[in-house]
């Protein structure tokens, strides 16, 4: 089972490249964030068309996320428990069935900044609230996997230039120290369990020629549970889909599982 992570900003923007991506790497399931559409305004019929089921939690102009699968998909549910009052459209899980089930999670982080300030409360209170949805699913043993864009640099080894983050929401201590803790259930980073080398990055700002220069960062992630982490065969990043015209400012990163 391949499964792709994918920040499209913009699925209108991006529809062709969408469309030419999944008919060339044909993933079984493709995790789309910040897809800035209604789940009405969705391309729905012509995703369907190239033979993937579609569920959307979508939001418009902003936010929003979608689960594409060529799999079998049942038991969808949207939005991150915990959030009553929360409008945002960052969260959608759903079972996949290849060979054996798994569960997918969805996730669009926020991103934080300004910093110190109430956004940055809002995305460590959605860490927490993400955290505890985590534990709930670890508790079932099923494999799950937890893939989108986590607005979170790990480590300094997941940015060129870590000392330009240093203020950033994406790298405070903080938001570092809430990653952490995801992991401390018991995650597993499928990119950083098959590489371990610096270097790797997932997005580049459109200025400055980021990408030119290879000034980028790594903050798209699949975070496996220990079940899914056992049926690991590989994880990459699909760098060369940014050098293309109007990409999105991230790339796919890849997982796949024995299943």
């Amino acid at each position: 089972m391949k499964i792709a992570t994918f920040n499209i900003n913009g699925v209108r923007a991006r529809f062709g490249i969408l469309c030419e991506w999944l008919e060339r790497a044909r993933p079984d399931v493709a995790l789309l964030q910040e897809i800035k559409s209604t789940d009405e305004g969705f391309p729905r019929a012509e995703i369907e068309d190239l033979g993937y089921r579609v569920e959307t939690h979508g939001q418009k102009s902003f936010n929003g996320v979608a689960i594409l699968s060529r799999l079998p998909m049942e038991d969808v549910t949207r939005g991150l428990p915990g959030g009553e009052g929360d409008d945002q459209a960052r969260w959608i899980e759903a079972t996949v069935t290849g060979s054996r089930a798994v569960r997918l999670c969805c996730l669009y982080l926020p991103n934080g900044n300004p910093a110190p300030g109430p956004k940055f409360d809002y995305k460590l209170a959605w860490m927490e609230r993400m955290r505890a949805r985590v534990r709930a699913l670890i508790a079932t043993e099923a494999p799950v996997v937890f893939g989108g864009d986590y607005n979170v640099i790990p480590q300094a080894e997941d940015a060129r230039r870590p000392e330009a983050w240093a203020q950033d929401a994406l790298f405070l201590p903080e938001s570092r120290r809430a990653f952490r803790r995801l992991l401390h259930l018991g995650l597993t980073d499928a990119f950083r369990a098959t590489t371990a080398e610096p270097g790797h990055y997932t997005f580049w700002d459109y200025q400055g020629g980021a990408f030119e220069r290879d000034d980028g960062i790594r903050i798209d992630h699949l975070l496996l549970t220990p079940q899914a982490a056992d049926l690991l065969s590989g994880a990459w990043i699909e760098k060369e889909l940014r050098a293309g015209e109007r990409p999105s400012d991230h790339v796919p990163v890849w997982a796949e599982l024995d299943a």
